[in-house]
């Protein structure tokens, strides 16, 4: 039988996995103690949690939670990176944390939402992607040009109407005796 702080563990990383956007596994092994203060320091900045999880319970967690894939990224020792906000601005985040900090950090994979497990390569080309603000931009962009072109098919023959009469007039009042 569980112990109760086994079983109110569970039931945190219940809540967790319900939650967050997504959970992101990785391998810390070989870091020290200062990096991995300053690690959950930085992530706790932009309102990522990095916990270090028990395989035990964060599979018991993720049954609990009906969040089954998450067991597909969990493996050896495992500290998991919740984020409750965009998930490219945590993948983004976790990678540019690794990558400036030359860390040993591994990502392992992630899970997002009720979605698939995904593998580190996806992890990275969520991290690659720009934010939303800007893909909505583009997207808006995109919709935007085709009603554009057609406005401006749609304009033309009035306004080579306009220059037929406009050049009609001066032609007239080139031709008629002043005075």
């Amino acid at each position: 039988m569980p112990t109760p702080e086994k079983v109110n563990r569970i039931k945190d990383l219940k809540e967790k996995l319900e939650k967050c956007s997504i959970a992101v596994a990785t391998n810390y092994t070989g870091l020290p103690g200062d990096v991995m203060t300053e690690l959950r320091q930085r992530m706790r900045t932009a309102g990522i949690e990095f916990v270090v999880v028990k395989n035990t319970l964060i599979n018991l967690a993720a049954e609990e939670a009906q969040r089954p894939q998450v067991k597909d990224i969990v493996q050896g020792p495992t500290a998991i990176v919740f984020g409750y906000n965009e998930p490219v601005e945590v993948a983004k985040t976790l990678s540019d944390y690794i990558r400036t900090t030359r860390s040993t950090l591994a990502i392992r994979g992630a899970v997002m939402g009720a979605g698939p497990a995904m593998p580190p390569e996806q992890v990275a080309q969520l991290a690659s992607l720009p934010p939303k603000p800007q893909l909505v931009a583009n997207l808006l962009g995109q919709l935007q040009a085709p009603i554009q072109r057609l406005l401006g098919i749609l304009n033309a023959p009035l306004g080579n109407l306009d220059a037929l009469l406009q050049a009609r007039i001066r032609q007239l009042e080139l031709t008629q005796p002043s005075g």
